[in-house]
C-alpha cells in the first residue's frame, strides 16, 4: 500500500496485545481497520471509524462470515494479519494433556490457516495484497515446558512459507514474524507458569529470557506493530517468504541462570 493510498486492514485477536498495537499503528497510518477477537468483551473498546467482530479463529463458519462481512462493507481486503493464538500449557512433554495439545494447536495454526483461506480469494481478485503472521522465537528453536506452543508456531513459518509460493504469482506477499519475549499480561502467565515449572521465581525466569538476548531486553507490542505496518505497505513490495524476528536478537532461547 502506498503511503497516500487508505488500505483495508484485518487484524485476528486485535482487541489486546499485539493485534491492539498492530491495529493502532495500522490506524495511525490512516488506514481501515478491523480487529476480532474471541469475545466481545475485549471488543468493547474500539476505537471510533473502526470495525470489530466477536469470532473464535478455529470457528470456519464463523470466519467465513466474518469475511463474507468484510466484502459486502469493503469490497475487499488488502492487508491480512493473522494474529490470533494462545501460549497453551508450560509443563513437561509427559504432564500435557492431549485435549490442552489440541487447543493450543488449533489457535495458533488453525486460525491461521482459516484466516488465509478466506482472505486468498479476495486477494487474488485484486491482484494484490499481504499476509503477515504472527509466530514467535519459539517457532523458530523450540523452548523445553512448551512443546505445543512451540510447534505451532514452528508450523506457521511452513504455511506462511507456503502462502508465498501459491500467491506469489497474484501479486500477494506473505510474511512471518517472530516476537521475542513481549512485556504483557500474556507473557506474564508464561514467566509465572514457567517459575512453578522449573522451580525458580518469576524475576529469574525474567531475567533468563532477557539474558538470552543480544540486547538483554524484553520487546514491546508496539515493536511487533512496526514492522507488521512496513510489511504492509509498498516499503515492503518484494519481501515475500521471510521469517523476521523482533527480538533483540536470540542467543540461547533457553539460558541457565
Amino acid at each position: 500500500m502506498s503511503p497516500d493510498q487508505v488500505s483495508r486492514v484485518l487484524v485476528t485477536a486485535g482487541g489486546s496485545g499485539i493485534g491492539r498495537a498492530m491495529a493502532e499503528g495500522f490506524a495511525a497510518a490512516g488506514h481501515q481497520v478491523w480487529i476480532t477477537d474471541v469475545s466481545a468483551v475485549s471488543l468493547s473498546d474500539v476505537p471510533e471509524g473502526w470495525r470489530a467482530t466477536a469470532v473464535d479463529a478455529t470457528d470456519e463458519a464463523g470466519v467465513k462470515a466474518l469475511f463474507e462481512e468484510i466484502t459486502g462493507e469493503w469490497g475487499g481486503l488488502d492487508v491480512l494479519c493473522a494474529n490470533a493464538g494462545v501460549a497453551g500449557p508450560t509443563a513437561l512433554i509427559e504432564d500435557i494433556a492431549l485435549e490442552d495439545w489440541r487447543t493450543c494447536v488449533s489457535v495458533n495454526l488453525e486460525g491461521c490457516f482459516l484466516a488465509a483461506k478466506y482472505a486468498a480469494p479476495l486477494m487474488k481478485a485484486a491482484k494484490a495484497g499481504a499476509i503477515i503472521v504472527t509466530s514467535s522465537t519459539a517457532g523458530q528453536y523450540g523452548y523445553p515446558n512448551r512443546a505445543p506452543y512451540a510447534s505451532a508456531k514452528w508450523a506457521v513459518i511452513g504455511l506462511m512459507k507456503t502462502l508465498a509460493m501459491e500467491l506469489g504469482p497474484f501479486g500477494i506477499r506473505a510474511n512471518v514474524i517472530c516476537p521475542g519475549a513481549v512485556e504483557g499480561p500474556r507473557m506474564e502467565g508464561v514467566l509465572e507458569r514457567e517459575a512453578a515449572a522449573k522451580g525458580m521465581t518469576r524475576d529469574q525466569v525474567y531475567k533468563g529470557y532477557a539474558s538470552g538476548t543480544s540486547m538483554r531486553s524484553f520487546v514491546e507490542a508496539q515493536d511487533i506493530a512496526n514492522m507488521a505496518v512496513f510489511l504492509g505497505s509498498d516499503a515492503a513490495r518484494l519481501v515475500s517468504g521471510q521469517v523476521i524476528a523482533v527480538d533483540g536478537h536470540t542467543e540461547n532461547p533457553d539460558p541457565k541462570l
